[in-house]
């Protein structure tokens, strides 16, 4: 602090004073009443009029009333007149002692006694009259009166009567008396039965924002940053009380910002004045204070209309009162005063919030945890009734007790439903632990674990769900909710490589609660399956029942059943794409099961994937979603996701997939889709980035990983990173060993992953072309055996390269013929539209330009390069456009040049995306539509701008029908 504070906003009212301290000099005194709200400056304002009356020659007598003392009779005037040598109590108060003192009434001042039976005191106030007189005869008086409001009611009465005599007297009266709007009405001033010209009223506002800025900057020596005093200032509230008291807290602290929260305050003076403020409003206000403290401090509260899902509150005088047990007429008027007092201060939606956090934690200070969180009770009470949502409520609910009613318990439910929704995983776990500690039936106990272990499971650890859905298994329960919580718990168990557990499991139930349940059964014999791809042996065991069973009562498998021996003859290159896929059309033809569809969607998305129908897989995996709830653990759910994934890669929307990958740092103890990181470290290759491909793909353990196809994908997808760093070598094991895995499991269909034409790359690249030849063939074999362009074409052109000659040529052209009529004659529709062979045309048509060079057809091999550059530069894909550039090279032609700019530089995902949005469709409405997250359109949306010169959305429609020059792909040479 730098010297005496400077009483700002106050010369008036000292002007005043000083005026009427002068008049009463001259014989004519008269009373001034200084009234302000709490923490207004009163006392410093008293205090400074005493200086200066006592400056010009009168005599100060002081009092300070206080609740303390508030039933002792004339403490008050005992506190004035008692200043001077002529006070004698025992003659004045007519008892030894004075007021307030144990004994009976002494003399009269003349000696006389009084009759028997007069009331104490009687006299009193006459002699003290004559006392103030008597002071008043040796010099003019000033009487200071701090918080005349707390004078006990004897003092009050003779200040009252004086106000009406002392004009004829050289006597300046000032009291200072509070003035400020509480939830519990205040008692009558002093001057409430006093006309009004009796009484000179000065009302003190609180310190507007300057002064209060002043005051800030004054006690930190005027050096602080601008944004610490407007902090301060907030804080403050214009309140000298609260400023003064902040300032000490804060003289050794550090400026560059201020705490939200009292506990980083030291000596802790700033909260010790909001309580006393707090005292001094009552306890009704404090209450009221307190409890608007805590819905705001709650989360979501406060902001936003009643009955939002989003968990968002409006706290209004309604739902304050309800929630404080106030008078809601009272409440309104005292949001109304504490926002013109400055504590309060309304939100962008015009609720009342306090100015500033540190202010709140200040009010929530020692306020004991039981009232708290029975007031948290109340609001939520109060919502219900109000009609809020869900969320609202639940919020309020997880910072009370217990409530014991269905309405709680419903609340909390709906909430957790909604948060699952809006894939707020956080929030609808604390609902669904707190809805545990409601009472609830057995059978919705369990339903309630199955939900919280799975979410558990997914989002904080693989341990976390396990003993949740555990417990869910063993309650007492409808069959459908015992088969999905049992689904849940296999899920999760062959998750964490304890797939012959998993299988137990499901067993176990079907055998001793099934009985007479054949869908149920189905389902549990379906679920086996596809938890058994996590284990090679169990996976046979379980196939293999599955085979024999559907030969002999297909009835027993079920159309999710089918569906998976579909899928398992698919991967063991036992059945054709055009058998496979009449097969899954006809099964999804019929009637689902509920438990079971999702299977069966899953399944068929998986098939028509791997036969390029993208749409038609696109379509099933949306729907299988949608028909999940994601907060279950489901094996299918996981299998979506997987397939939908693969759908991006199909299409080379490398950019789309890295956004939308899930992939996390190592050590997370959170289960992770090695086939989700597979693909992200060939999306990442594809791009150039190898670098980042390398540090992603060590950070999987593969030691320790278990033994299931993802695993099998994330071999392939490091030999991919190594093929491409220059390590054919390297690539060749992983590759090899992709494949020795696959055909322990049955797959050898190329349609997962074709490892046998990567391996025979390698071993062209190693100098091994007999190796290469025989791997070549054999992918090609199998190929015409699923028979689709995609896999056709890539194995037509490895064979040709392993072949060479003429006779590779004319394999490169077949394979370049029939990828390209599966693009179609629209080249620049089949890019947008993502067609499922264009990342195998690129390396296709590198491959064929590579050999027309080596055939000495040069002028045609440029060609075929820069058609496979400018594919490459569409598709974003930077590795087959350094390929194709290489190539050309080795051909004679120069680099190619790519201009980065104008509609022909977006990759297709970019410019499918910027064609809806020249559309003037939303973001929300284009991620719907494509099936993507918001931020992945949103950074393909930025992209696009960027390459396209623009920055406004109105400006797209135009920009991607310019042709601009220069535009797409030139070269020379």
């Amino acid at each position: 602090m730098c010297g005496p504070e400077p009483l700002l906003e106050r010369a008036d009212a000292l002007e005043l004073l000083a005026a009427e301290a002068a008049r009463a000099r001259t014989g004519s005194g008269r009373p001034v009443l200084l009234r302000g709200a709490t923490g207004t400056g009163r006392t410093a304002l008293l205090e400074a009029a005493a200086e200066h009356a006592a400056a010009s020659g009168m005599r100060v007598l002081r009092a300070r009333c206080s609740p303390e003392y508030t039933s002792v009779p004339f403490d008050a005037l005992f506190q004035l007149l008692s200043q001077g040598p002529e006070f004698d109590p025992a003659a004045e108060f007519g008892v030894v002692g004075g007021p307030g003192a144990v004994g009976e009434p002494g003399p009269a001042p003349d000696g006389t006694p009084d009759p028997p039976g007069t009331p104490p005191y009687r006299a009193t106030p006459a002699r003290l009259w004559r006392l103030l007189r008597a002071y008043a005869d040796e010099a003019p008086l000033m009487v200071a009166v701090d918080d005349v409001h707390l004078a006990d009611a004897c003092s009050r009465r003779w200040f009252a009567e004086a106000v009406r005599r002392i004009d004829r007297l050289p006597v300046l009266l000032v009291m200072t008396e509070r003035s400020q709007y509480d939830i519990a009405p205040p008692a009558d001033g002093l001057t409430h039965a006093l006309s009004p010209s009796l009484v000179h009223t000065l009302n003190l506002a609180p310190l507007g924002t300057d002064s209060t800025a002043e005051l800030v900057r004054f006690a930190r020596g005027g050096d602080a940053p601008p944004e610490w005093v407007d902090e301060c200032v907030r804080a403050g509230t214009g309140s000298p009380l609260l400023l003064r008291a902040l300032m000490e807290d804060l003289q050794h602290a550090d400026t560059d910002a201020l705490p939200d929260i009292c506990a980083a305050l030291y000596p802790g003076a700033y909260p010790a004045a909001v309580s006393w403020w707090l005292d001094s409003a009552g306890p009704a206000t404090a209450e009221v204070a307190r409890v608007l403290a805590a819905l705001e401090d709650s989360p979501g509260a406060g902001r936003g209309a009643a009955g939002a899902e989003d968990g968002s509150a409006a706290v209004d005088a309604e739902l304050l009162a309800r929630a404080a047990g106030a008078d809601p007429a009272r409440v309104a008027g005292w949001l109304t005063a504490m926002t013109r007092l400055g504590l309060l201060r309304p939100d962008a939606g015009g609720l009342p919030r306090y100015a500033h956090a540190l202010l709140r934690d200040a009010v929530l200070a020692g306020w004991p945890t039981a009232d708290r969180r029975a007031a948290h009770r109340r609001a939520a009470e109060a919502m219900l009734h109000r009609g809020d949502g869900p969320g609202t409520i639940a919020a309020q609910l997880l910072r009370a007790d217990t409530v014991g009613r269905a309405w709680a318990t419903g609340a909390l439910l709906d909430a957790a439903d909604l948060a699952v929704r809006d894939d707020r995983s956080d929030d609808a776990l604390a609902f669904l632990r707190r809805a545990l500690d409601e009472p609830m039936s057995a059978a919705r106990r369990a339903v309630v674990l199955t939900e919280l272990g799975s979410l558990e499971y997914a989002t904080v650890r693989s341990t976390a769900g396990l003993s949740r859905l555990t417990e869910a298994l063993k309650l007492p329960g409808p069959p459908q909710d015992r088969v999905r919580a049992a689904v849940a718990l296999g899920t999760a168990l062959a998750r964490r490589g304890e797939a012959r557990a998993a299988i137990d499991v499901l067993r176990g139930l079907q055998e001793e609660h099934l009985t007479g349940h054949p869908d149920l059964i189905r389902t549990v014999h379906t679920a086996s399956a596809l938890l058994s791809d996590n284990d090679q042996g169990v996976r046979q065991e379980v196939y293999r029942w599955l085979r024999e069973t559907a030969e002999h009562s297909p009835g027993l498998v079920g159309t999710a059943g089918q569906a998976l021996l579909v899928r398992y003859e698919s991967t063991a290159g036992l059945t054709s794409a055009e058998s496979a896929m009449s097969r899954i059309r006809a099964l999804l033809a019929q009637p689902a099961e509920p438990l079971s569809e999702a299977f069966l969607l899953g399944t068929a998305a998986a098939v028509a994937q791997w036969a390029d129908q993208l749409d038609e897989a696109e379509r099933l995996v949306v729907r299988g979603l949608a028909g999940q709830r994601t907060s279950l653990l489901h094996p299918m759910h996981q299998a979506l996701l997987n397939t939908r994934i693969d759908i991006a890669t199909a299409r080379g929307a490398y950019e789309q997939l890295l956004t939308e990958a899930d992939v996390r740092r190592p050590g997370e103890d959170r289960p992770e889709s090695a086939n989700v990181r597979a693909h992200a470290v060939v999306a990442l290759v594809e791009t150039g980035r190898t670098q980042e491909a390398a540090r992603l793909a060590d950070g999987f353990d593969l030691e320790n990983a278990q033994d299931s196809w993802e695993t099998n994908r994330f071999v392939y997808a490091r030999g991919v990173l190594r093929a491409a760093s220059g390590d054919p070598a390297g690539a060749l094991v992983d590759f090899l060993e992709c494949g020795r895995r696959q055909s322990t499991r049955d797959v050898v269909s190329p349609i997962v992953t074709p490892w046998r034409a990567a391996s025979a790359e390698c071993n062209l690249a190693l100098g091994r072309p007999r190796e290469a030849l025989a791997l070549a063939e054999e992918e090609l074999c199998l190929a015409n055996r699923w028979n689709t362009p995609r896999v056709v074409g890539r194995a037509l052109s490895v064979l040709g390269t392993a072949t060479g000659g003429r006779r590779g040529l004319e394999l490169a052209d077949r394979a370049v013929r029939l990828l390209r009529q599966s693009t179609g004659t629209d080249t620049a529709s089949a890019l947008v539209g993502g067609a499922p062979v264009e990342t195998e045309l690129i390396p296709a048509l590198i491959a064929q330009g590579r050999l027309l060079t080596a055939a000495g057809e040069r002028a045609r091999a440029r060609d075929t390069l820069r058609e496979a550059g400018e594919r490459a530069e569409r598709l974003g894909a930077v590795r087959l456009r350094a390929a194709a550039d290489t190539a050309l090279r080795e051909g004679g032609a120069r680099r190619t040049t790519t201009t980065l700019t104008g509609p022909a530089a977006l990759t297709h995902a970019e410019r499918r995306i910027a064609d809806l949005a020249a559309q003037s469709r939303t973001n929300t409405e284009i991620a719907e539509l494509l099936h993507l997250a918001r931020r992945t359109v949103e950074t393909h949306l930025t992209s696009a701008y960027r390459k396209l010169g623009i920055r406004r959305r109105s400006e797209l429609a135009g920009a991607l029908t310019k042709a601009g020059a220069g535009a797409g792909v030139s070269a020379e040479g």
